[in-house]
């Protein structure tokens, strides 16, 4: 049996699907927020989630699909990435989505960091490391005078903050969860969150006129997330991780189909940095599970 019929294969082909489906997400993003207000667009793109979370899932599972021992991780955990969500949203209208996404992917160093000081995690020398890597690839993406120094960069930092606390809080407490009822109270809490904003920028007619974008949108970011759940179910991260930096090559290409941008000499060398030390990060973990299932899996030493 070839490896992509295999069940780990399969996991990396819906990774890659679900980093397209992200790319794809944020070169729409940017698009739209010209046609119609950003708030919008958020809001529809966790009302989307919400309501096809619900109607596809329902049937499958009933009632159990409400049921969460943890409804302030649900709640927090929604509030999170919808705050993530906003972050990227507004980014997106000032700075190109290639680099955007480059920056958005040293998320994970960022969250090895925070487990190490919350979790109190051990995190190797060669982590540590790799996070100094990463983080001088991004001050090569947005150093003074290349194409996406500004105020905005405020943006990919906060998101890059509250992403990492949500990644924490997810593998803390997941284990206790069915995937299909975190992705649907992500949903609910986002849309409801963003009810009572939406109706301070809320326009009709944009919604009538530009509807196929908002429905791209909600679509993407859902389909994208339920193919990163069902990747997960069939791999485990530091398989599927390496694959996740495809996004960054999908977003640079459409960054160019669509904006006509490419980034600069230095701001590639920095986006290159910073995919080889999520990489390498990913990898790293997975040298050390296989250390460990090989140590669980060795005879006890006779007495």
């Amino acid at each position: 049996m070839s490896f992509f019929h295999s069940r780990q294969g399969g996991g990396v082909m819906l990774i890659v699907l679900a980093a397209l489906c992200f790319a794809v997400l944020d070169t729409a993003t940017k698009y739209a927020s010209q046609l119609a207000p950003v708030l919008m667009l958020l809001w529809f793109r966790y009302a989307f989630q919400a309501v096809v979370t619900f109607a596809l899932r329902l049937p499958v599972q009933g009632l159990r699909l409400l049921s969460t021992p943890n409804p302030r991780f649900q709640t927090l955990r929604g509030v999170l990435l919808l705050t993530t969500s906003a972050c990227s949203f507004f980014g997106l209208q000032y700075l190109p989505v290639g680099e955007f996404t480059a920056m958005v992917m040293l998320s994970p160093l960022v969250a090895t960091a925070m487990a190490a000081w919350i979790l109190k995690n051990p995190v190797s020398q060669q982590r540590w490391l790799l996070m100094v890597a990463g983080l001088a690839g991004v001050l090569l993406v947005i150093r003074p005078g290349g194409q996406v120094f500004s105020w905005a960069l405020l943006f990919p930092v906060v998101l890059v903050t509250t992403y990492a606390w949500f990644q924490v809080l997810t593998s803390r407490l997941s284990g206790d969860e069915n995937p299909y009822t975190t992705h649907f109270y992500t949903g609910l809490v986002g849309a409801l969150v963003m009810s009572p904003i939406v109706l301070f920028s809320w326009s009709t007619a944009a919604l009538l006129a530009h509807w196929p974008w908002f429905v791209l949108i909600g679509f993407m970011g859902t389909f994208g997330h339920l193919m990163l759940i069902r990747a997960y179910m069939r791999a485990s991260a530091p398989i599927l991780t390496p694959f996740l930096y495809s996004q960054i090559a999908f977003a640079t290409l459409a960054g160019w189909l669509v904006f006509n941008h490419a980034p600069d000499g230095l701001a590639w060398l920095g986006i290159a940095v910073i995919a080889a030390s999520g990489v390498g990060n990913a990898l790293l973990s997975a040298r050390e599970l296989a250390r460990l299932r090989l140590t669980q899996s060795a005879p006890a030493a006779p007495l």
